[in-house]
C-alpha cells in the first residue's frame, strides 16, 4: 500500500513538473485565447458567422434540454474530455490544431459573453467563474501540451538544416512546412531517431498529465456546471 501511495505521489509530482516544463506554451495559448475573446466581445462580425455560432449553441441546447442532472454532467464532461484530448493529440501537426482551437474557443466565449451581458447584464458573467476556473485551466493545459508536442518538429528541422547550410531545404521548410518536415523525417534516419525519442517522451508525459491533472479538473468543472444548469432548470 505504501508503494502505491508513493507511486501515485511521484506521478502527480512528475505531471506538475512537466506542466512547468510546458508553461511557456501554456501561457502562449492563454494569451491567444483571451486576445480572441476580447475580439469576439468587442468587434462586430458578419451575420453569417453569427448564425453559425447561434446554430451551434442552439444545437447544444437541443441536445441537453431533456437530460437529468447526472446526464448533463456526463454530457459536459464528455464534450470537454474530447476537446482536451484532441487538443493534445492533434498538436503533433506542428501545433496548428491547439492554436486554432484556442482562437475559435476564445472568440466564441467572447461573442457569447457579449450577448449575455447585453441581455442579462454584466453580473451574469460571474456565473462562469465556479466551473470556468477548472474547465479553462484544463483546456489551457491540454492545448499547451499539444503545442509543446508539435513545436519541436519545427525547431529541430530549421536547426538541423541551418547547420548544414542547405538553402533549398530551408526554403522548402518555409513554403511547405509540414510536408517538408515529414519528408525529412522519412529520409533522414538520424533526425528521425532523435525526433521519435523526443516525441515519445513528450507524448508519455502529456498523457500522464491528461490522466492525473486534466481529467480531475474536467470532472470538477462538469459537476459544478451541470449542477448549476440543472438547478436553474
Amino acid at each position: 500500500m505504501k508503494q502505491t501511495k508513493f507511486s501515485i505521489s511521484k506521478i502527480y509530482s512528475e505531471s506538475w513538473e512537466y506542466i512547468k516544463f510546458c508553461r511557456n506554451k501554456i501561457y502562449f495559448i492563454i494569451g491567444i485565447f483571451f486576445v480572441f475573446a476580447i475580439i469576439g466581445y468587442f468587434l462586430p462580425v458578419s451575420q453569417s458567422i453569427i448564425e453559425i455560432i447561434l446554430n451551434y449553441i442552439e444545437k447544444i441546447l437541443e441536445q441537453t434540454k431533456d437530460l437529468s442532472g447526472l446526464q448533463l454532467i456526463y454530457f459536459i464532461f464528455l464534450n470537454n474530455l474530447q476537446a482536451s484530448f484532441i487538443g493534445i493529440i492533434f498538436g503533433i501537426f506542428l501545433g496548428i490544431t491547439p492554436i486554432f482551437l484556442a482562437i475559435v474557443n476564445g472568440y466564441v466565449l467572447g461573442f457569447v459573453a457579449a450577448l449575455t451581458v447585453k441581455q442579462v447584464g454584466v453580473l451574469s458573467l460571474l456565473n462562469l467563474l465556479p466551473h470556468g476556473i477548472f474547465e479553462l485551466s484544463a483546456v489551457f493545459i491540454s492545448l499547451g501540451l499539444g503545442l509543446n508536442l508539435g513545436i519541436p518538429f519545427i525547431y529541430r528541422y530549421f536547426k538541423y538544416y541551418s547547420k548544414k547550410d542547405n538553402f533549398l531545404a530551408l526554403i522548402m521548410g518555409i513554403l511547405f512546412l509540414f510536408p517538408a518536415i515529414i519528408l525529412t523525417l522519412i529520409i533522414n534516419r538520424n533526425l528521425r531517431k532523435i525526433q521519435l525519442n523526443d516525441f515519445l517522451y513528450r507524448l508519455g508525459n502529456s498523457m500522464k498529465v491528461f490522466l492525473f491533472i486534466v481529467i480531475p479538473l474536467l470532472i470538477i468543472a462538469a459537476i459544478i456546471e451541470g449542477s448549476l444548469i440543472h438547478l436553474v432548470k
